[in-house]
């Protein structure tokens, strides 16, 4: 009896087999399946509450949330300054980050992807890899040492008569230019790895100089890998609100009127509502991104 058992298991293990064989899109589906299923649940799932959360509004009165639609919390994100200003500063902050990321970390990619040996090149991509290891919070906490009045920075530009910027906003600026620069690093060298040195070569022998064939040929060529690491270095600022709430001197971003609203004034729907607003800038910049070809060097 066992062994009439085992064989029709054997059997069936076998067919299975083969079914799955022979459709190559039912593996696929069998594998991405579970993962995909728990994104949607975990994510989206989240995400489609706290967009049904932004219709709701919030009784000050009886300190309730009252389950009934309205638009008065996005009425009030339009027309309230504040909520207008913050916006403003977060993406602005957003922008200069980035753009400072991208300046900071071209050459070094460059000198990564084209200079470097093979030896040294591996050093470098550990070393810049390596921050990524360590706890964010040492990394701002360690800023915020730094950039106190009396700090690090003010004992090093005293000799000069210069002053360091102390906890502000462009504090916070400094601080998510270093946290995000590797992320901005490591898509770059990815770019100009790809790009054949016979292409260099070419605008060499056709008489261009450097000047000419990296504004010609290199930049064109990594524009979309540029762009790709600014996806992460624009987001990650985009939501933030750790390292405002600790460097930037009492300056408010987008992160901390959500965290205040949920976590200290219980306003959900005012929170979730204007969490709507770094979903919208995001999906903007995406969509822009996507018309330059960034997502293939991702």
């Amino acid at each position: 009896m066992t062994g009439t058992a085992t064989a029709a298991h054997r059997a069936f293990g076998r067919r299975l087999a083969t079914a799955l064989y022979r459709r190559p899109r039912l593996q696929l589906g069998l594998l991405l399946g579970p993962p995909l299923g728990a994104l949607v649940i975990a994510y989206l799932g989240a995400l489609v509450l706290l967009l049904i959360n932004a219709f709701w509004r919030y009784d000050a009165f009886i300190g309730r949330v009252v389950t009934q639609p309205t638009l008065d919390n996005f009425v009030q994100i339009v027309t309230a300054s504040v909520f207008r200003d913050v916006a403003v500063r977060t993406v602005l902050t957003a922008g200069a980050v980035t753009i400072a990321d991208a300046v900071i970390a071209f050459p070094i990619a460059y000198y990564m992807a084209r200079v470097a040996s093979h030896r040294t090149r591996n050093i470098l991509v550990v070393a810049v890899v390596l921050p990524l290891w360590s706890g964010y919070l040492v990394k701002v906490y360690a800023w915020r040492v730094m950039l106190l009045n009396g700090g690090f920075l003010d004992s090093v530009l005293a000799p000069i008569g210069l002053r360091g910027p102390g906890l502000s906003d462009v504090s916070a600026w400094l601080v998510f230019s270093y946290l995000w620069l590797p992320y901005m690093i490591l898509p770059i060298y990815a770019g100009l790895e790809r790009i054949p040195g016979s292409l260099l070569e070419a605008s060499a022998d056709l008489g261009a100089r450097a000047s000419t064939t990296f504004r010609r040929v290199i930049l064109p060529l990594t524009l979309p890998a540029v762009i790709a690491g600014s996806i992460f270095t624009f987001s990650l600022t985009l939501g933030d609100y750790v390292t405002p709430s600790l460097v930037a001197g009492g300056t408010q971003f987008i992160g901390n009127i959500v965290f205040e609203n949920i976590g200290v004034v219980g306003n959900t729907p005012l929170a979730a509502a204007y969490a709507c607003v770094p979903i919208v800038v995001m999906l903007i910049y995406l969509l822009l991104a996507r018309r330059t070809g960034a997502f293939e060097s991702l």
